[in-house]
């Protein structure tokens, strides 16, 4: 067995661990990062980028047919073929040679295969040949193995071979019958994706659309579905599924409805990827969500054990989860250089953002952006909050975006500091107006300043100004 040492050793080589890695590195310690699979990750090959490329030629489409002009070049439909070959070319049809090149360029080492605990600071990674090598962390592990489709306990689902999130973005056709179960961001996000490539799609959302943001953004989405041509059923739960000897799947729900499709997309939450990475070894569960405190180290881990992204479950978002990486690979070089460093304190050391301020967009039609807590949420929280809402259609600059914008605004303001603690947008476009309040809310700006920040005009962000005024001074 040959053995390597590094100042820190990475599991897994998605975006957070790629980060973690680099992040060390940049601080003058050495990295060695571990990848079963592609370098890159699941953000790369079949999520962020792969899905977000399927659903940008409909939008564009869409929003060239709401202005007059331009409606009447846009005669066509979606050429699919031309849509699927982009994706490819985003997700580099599979091969990770780029990233490979950036891990060497930025000196960090490459180990190929199924990384595993052995002991305290050792991981030991089991190559397709078989050939173990051990490496030895002199300061820090860390776990950055993600997440993966979560698959419920629903009788004959598996037998059905059903796609996950990842066999919906690397999709090789457009089936000519889709269903989805479930109603989140993957659900709302290809149901669009694919009924605008032509697929005739039914949505089983036993709990509703978009159920953790704002109800009026789910309203929005559902009805847009809708009009687009999708089966929308709220409350559908499945209890069955089964795929026949001509490949068709047929799917029984709780009220004994029955949905045939040619396809079955399962989007109904996440599970992490700690089952074989040798939890079990320092005393883990192996399977479970790893906690972590704001340092990102691994409670009951030995001090020498964190947890980046998806595995911590604290927040199931990309850009979260390089942030986490920044966080931890500042505090590991801070500790291994002798640094004290205070668990739970706002500064650079700590991942003190993904509880104050956490956005993500949800590439729907209408696209929903939010940050910060909802209004339920923020009453749940304890804060005596005034809730703003705005027409976003009435904004100048939405009446010039598109002939007919619909589209809603919500700032949640807590009473008692006068800041904002939370944002949903909903409308066409509105993925670029976050950052806005991201930065209103993560710097706590009063909003006697806000209106100091004055928006341009005639553009969508004028909204902020017409929240403010709504609010009031």
């Amino acid at each position: 067995m040959t053995s390597l040492e590094y100042d820190v050793v990475v599991i897994g080589a998605g975006p957070v661990g790629e980060n973690v890695a680099d992040r060390v590195v940049r601080g003058g310690l050495t990295a060695a990062i571990v990848e079963r699979e592609l370098v890159g990750g699941e953000c790369s090959y079949w999520a962020c980028m792969p899905t977000k490329a399927l659903l940008r030629s409909a939008s564009a489409l869409r929003a060239a047919r709401q202005l007059p002009g331009a409606r009447e070049a846009s005669t066509g439909n979606l050429d699919a073929a031309a849509v699927l070959g982009r994706r490819d070319a985003f997700a580099s049809h599979w091969r990770d040679d780029g990233q490979v090149s950036w891990l060497e360029s930025a000196g960090i080492a490459l180990h190929r295969g199924q990384g595993r605990i052995g002991s305290a600071r050792v991981v030991e990674v089991t190559g397709v040949d078989g050939v173990t090598t051990r490496l030895t962390a002199r300061h820090a592990v860390v776990v950055a193995t993600g997440s993966s489709a979560l698959l419920p306990d629903i009788p004959g689902l598996r037998a059905a071979a059903p796609w996950s999130s990842r066999e919906a973005a690397a999709a090789g056709s457009v089936p000519r019958r889709l269903a989805i179960i479930g109603g989140g961001v993957v659900a709302t996000e290809m149901a669009t994706a694919f009924a605008a490539l032509g697929s005739s799609v039914q949505v089983l959302a036993r709990d509703g659309v978009l159920p953790s943001t704002e109800p009026f953004a789910g309203e929005l989405v559902r009805e847009s579905l809708r009009e687009a041509g999708v089966s929308v059923r709220v409350g559908a739960e499945a209890v069955s599924v089964d795929r026949d000897d001509r490949g068709v799947v047929h799917i029984a729900t709780r009220d004994g409805e029955r949905v045939e499709a040619d396809e079955v997309l399962v989007a109904v939450g996440r599970t992490p990827n700690t089952q074989d990475i040798g939890l079990d070894r320092v005393g883990l569960v192996p399977g479970a969500w790893l906690a972590v405190d704001d340092t990102l180290r691994v409670i009951g881990g030995g001090g020498w054990l964190y947890a980046a992204g998806d595995v911590n479950r604290r927040v199931l978002l990309t850009h979260q989860g390089k942030y986490q990486a920044r966080a931890v690979g500042d505090v590991i070089v801070a500790r291994a250089k002798g640094e004290r460093v205070e668990d739970g304190r706002w500064g650079r050391h700590a991942a003190t953002a993904d509880e104050r301020a956490v956005p993500q967009v949800v590439f729907s039609d209408p696209e929903v952006a939010s940050v910060g807590l909802t209004a339920a949420a923020a009453e749940a929280a304890g804060l005596r909050i005034r809730v703003v809402d705005y027409d976003l259609g009435a904004v100048a600059g939405a009446t010039l975006h598109a002939d007919g914008y619909q589209g809603h605004a919500r700032m949640v303001v807590d009473e008692d500091r006068k800041v904002i603690v939370g944002c949903t947008l909903a409308g066409p476009d509105v993925a670029e107006l976050i950052h806005a309040a991201t930065i209103a809310i993560v710097g706590e700006v009063p909003l006697d300043r806000l209106w100091h920040a004055v928006p341009a005009y005639p553009t969508v962000s004028e909204v902020w100004l017409r929240l403010l005024e709504t609010y009031g001074r």
